[in-house]
């Protein structure tokens, strides 16, 4: 479930997306501005009943409002990078953010959780790590690519020599870390399968 900061920036953009004011979205569920205002800033959470109607108004389905794992489909593109180390994962999600502002960029160290995220979502460039902990990053590529099989997947590495399994793969590219933001628009310039709104 959603943290009640993100479901109110949820339910705060739903509701601008659809030219609603709060009073008009508090008129059509009959409570109070101020209620619709507590729930955009994080303040509280919709009953359960409300929730329902909540979602109707703002033209979702309620899975959709609650699920920290669904992205609107209108949104910019989705860009995710997957790395063992949780400091380096969020360095990485930082930096690709400053380079490719117009994207949405989510960090995983979990096999699992990036599963579940590709499931309910379409990537459009997935940074992987050749060696995760629960299993190789080629693993995690052939999987999401039997998901997505438009994905682009860039392998990031700390020595070339433990890449010749990702060519198999037909990735997109491969990075010798660090990271950087050369890098990065880089290997946006030169998708595999080029996403509108990218590269060159």
């Amino acid at each position: 479930m959603l943290s009640l900061e993100a479901f109110g920036e949820r339910v705060r953009k739903l509701r601008t997306k659809r030219n609603l004011t709060q009073q008009e979205l508090a008129d059509l569920l009959f409570v109070s501005r101020k209620t619709i205002g507590n729930w955009e800033t994080g303040g509280r959470l919709p009953d359960i009943s409300t929730l329902a109607s909540l979602a109707r108004h703002l033209g979702v389905q309620t899975y959709e409002l609650l699920d920290e794992m669904y992205i609107d489909e209108g949104d910019s593109p989705i860009v995710i990078v997957v790395e063992k180390e949780r400091l380096i994962l969020n360095s990485f999600v930082q930096l690709i953010r400053s380079a490719l502002p117009e994207v949405q960029v989510f960090g995983f160290d979990s096999f699992s959780e990036v599963h579940r995220f590709a499931s309910v979502n379409q990537i459009s460039v997935a940074f992987i790590d050749v060696e995760l902990h629960e299993a190789s990053g080629f693993v995690l590529a052939k999987l999401l690519q039997s998901i997505s099989p438009r994905i682009n997947i860039v392998f990031l590495t700390r020595d070339f020599n433990n890449t010749d399994a990702a060519w198999e793969i037909y990735p997109s590219g491969c990075v010798l870390m660090p990271l950087t933001r050369e890098k990065i628009r880089a290997e946006i310039e030169h998708l595999r399968f080029p996403i509108r709104g990218l590269g060159a």
